[in-house]
């Protein structure tokens, strides 16, 4: 019989104990022989020498290990919110999570982020609460606060002693408890009227085994959320933590003998700096010397194979359906890139993607080409970090969640490359937008025209959010075959010239929302021996004279320079809500009647991007901490008052 395969994300708000629950599940499993420490830097999943410095988890880890007949690779994300994009990147591969709340600080901001992610997309989650051993620790308020701002749908699986003491314990209620039986019916009944028929015909007295059989399917279904308690510190209540995974999470075989399916998560570099990507498969097998064909028509020989096997990942001759593995060998691959057909398409991004960028200056003026490969390798690790390179002033930029982000980036370069780096002022990632139509032509043998062919280009705007569009509109005969083999190749290339050129606009930032329209184009030849009309054409004199062009055209249609927007919904406690609302009209905010929750209430807005940051940033105190933004992109509006520019218009 095929193994089971479970494929865990452990998530939290930082500080609530994730890595140290992760530490303590591969213990108690057998995984590993003694306990590591998040304060010493000792743990499995937190391996870079910045998460052991700072004692957060920056980057997802995988571990695993056995739960009877379950194989459970466990996932540690990160907590802090500048981290949000490695979350989105795990949760694409979940069948489980438990989500880990503090027994003491209780539902905090990013909680409810999280919980909101994991109902979109339908992952099954237990809840766990934490740090029971901690002064302050209130089991109850912790419930009431979970029922009020995740979720009504939580079933509590046991009771707490001792609470706020080392001797804190866990105590599962079991079938004897009539009262634990009544709640459980009943949370049953609401979401499923078979247990309603039954529930009401046997005055509540349910089989004990009918009912656990109802809360696992339930559970599966994200119908419900069981609630269990402990302390990963002391290891209170994970014993029966570990038994609701088992019974309460999804697991399956999957089929090895399906079509290759799997999805990169986690892009690293090994010792010898060659590429590694993590891989969950969802159906089929891959083993070492096979081909793998990914991100669309990329196609390369798998050398190694690890497989996550009780602890770290051990050398395997193949990785199948279920199983998270190690991959080398596929030095083109992103994190995203889809191998065969998932089920989840990876670019369904859940969280906004960034909106600030900041430029990266090196120490050493010779170290800038160091820099720049450095960045992006961290950009395969983080695809969002999307590094720009000015060459106009000679500058690399990248883009940010906030300002701890940054500090993580500049102590990376400095701890794992050897650079020592400055950070530019944070700003927002404006676009450029052409107002109207411009034409422009630049003439072989022309004065003006040092490469060797002609290019006519017209640039028209287009719908908001249509992206670039190239179209060719040339005479067959005037494109020069002998170097594109065919006039669909020239167009593929053309399109790539321009949206090369189109990275920076007249005033710097990237040209979006427009088409480009190719109407002449021509090529030198030879016109006998000895040649008076120069050599023949190659590719670099297009590729080199596009830009010229198009900025030309681009200067003659005009932009207009916009800012991106996100639409905003603060979750606030009800009494604050004329200083949030205040703060709101100083940022001049549009907002939306505000939705009362009883002791909540919610306020959504749309605001530019860097206006959303100075309301994050005044949020925990105009909420006692207590307010939580959830933010989701939503296109770019015109910027008032004077563009901001990179780099001086030409001209």
């Amino acid at each position: 019989m095929a193994k089971k395969e479970l494929n865990l994300g452990i998530l939290a708000h930082v500080d609530a104990g994730k890595t140290t629950l992760t530490e303590r599940l591969l213990y108690e499993a057998g995984a590993i022989a003694e306990l590591g420490s998040v304060d010493a830097g000792t743990t499995q999943t937190d391996s870079l020498a910045l998460e052991k410095q700072r004692r957060i988890t920056i980057r997802s880890a995988v571990a695993s290990f056995a739960l009877k007949d379950v194989h459970v690779n466990l996932i540690d994300t990160p907590g802090h919110p500048d981290f949000i994009a490695e979350v989105e990147r795990v949760l694409s591969v979940l069948d489980g999570a438990v989500l880990v709340i503090s027994g003491v600080e209780g539902v905090q901001p990013q909680t409810r982020i999280l919980m909101r992610a994991l109902q979109r997309l339908h992952i099954p989650t237990l809840v766990f609460v934490n740090k029971i051993d901690r002064p302050g620790a209130d089991d109850e308020r912790v419930v009431q606060a979970v029922s009020e701002r995740l979720t009504p749908a939580v079933v509590p699986m046991g009771t707490a002693h001792a609470l706020g003491t080392r001797a804190a314990s866990f105590t599962l209620y079991g079938a004897e408890d009539a009262a634990f039986r009544a709640r459980l019916s009943e949370a049953l009944a609401e979401r499923d009227e078979r247990i309603m028929a039954a529930y009401v015909e046997d005055d509540a007295d349910l089989p004990y085994d009918l009912l656990r059989a109802a809360l696992a399917a339930q559970t599966k279904r994200v119908l419900l959320h069981p609630v269990f308690f402990g302390s990963a510190v002391t290891g209170a209540g994970v014993e029966s933590l570990m038994t609701g995974i088992g019974e309460l999470l999804p697991a399956s075989a999957g089929d090895p003998a399906g079509p290759v399916s799997g999805t990169v998560f986690k892009i690293e570099r090994g010792a010898g700096g060659e590429k590694i990507a993590y891989v969950r498969m969802f159906s089929g097998t891959v083993h070492t010397r096979d081909r793998l064909r990914f991100g669309g028509d990329l196609e390369d020989k798998v050398t190694a194979v690890t497989v996550f096997e009780r602890g770290p990942a051990a050398q395997r001759p193949s990785v199948s359906a279920g199983e998270v593995a190690k991959l080398w060998g596929l030095s083109e691959i992103q994190v995203g890139d889809r191998i065969g057909e998932v089920g989840i398409d990876a670019s369904d991004h859940q969280f906004a993607p960034p909106a600030l960028e900041a430029v990266v200056v090196a120490g050493k003026s010779d170290d800038r080409e160091r820099l720049r490969v450095a960045l992006a390798q961290l950009a395969e690790q983080d695809p969002l970090i999307n590094v720009r390179q000015d060459d106009t002033r000679q500058e690399l930029s990248v883009s940010l969640y906030g300002e701890v982000q940054k500090e993580v980036i500049q102590a990376t370069l400095a701890d794992e490359f050897g650079l020592e780096v400055t950070f530019g002022e944070t700003i927002p990632i404006y676009i450029e937008r052409p107002i109207g139509t411009g034409e422009a032509i630049e003439l072989l043998h022309a004065e003006s025209n040092p490469f060797l062919a002609t290019i006519r280009l017209r640039i028209d705007p287009a719908p908001t959010g249509s992206g670039i569009d190239f179209r060719m509109q040339v005479d067959p005969r005037t494109v020069p075959l002998y170097i594109y083999k065919t006039l669909a190749g020239f167009s593929e290339r053309m399109d790539q010239y321009v949206r090369d050129a189109l990275r920076e606009g007249l005033l710097g930032w990237q040209v979006t929302d427009c088409v480009v329209t190719m109407t002449k184009c021509t090529y030198s030849v030879p016109d006998g021996p000895p040649s008076r009309r120069g050599p023949l054409s190659t590719a670099a004199d297009f590729r080199k004279l596009t830009p010229h062009v198009v900025m030309q055209a681009l200067d003659r249609a005009g932009t207009v320079v916009c800012e991106p927007i996100v639409r905003v919904s603060v979750e606030i406690p009800t009494g604050v809500i004329g200083s949030v609302m205040a703060a709101l009209a100083r940022l001049e905010a549009a907002v939306e009647t505000p939705s009362l929750r009883g002791t909540l209430s919610l306020i959504e807005t749309v605001l530019p991007a860097a206006r959303a940051q100075e309301l994050q940033q005044q949020l925990p105190g105009l909420t006692g901490g207590e307010g939580v933004l959830d933010s989701t992109f939503a296109g770019y509006q015109p910027v008032s008052g004077d563009p901001p520019t990179r780099r001086r218009a030409p001209g």
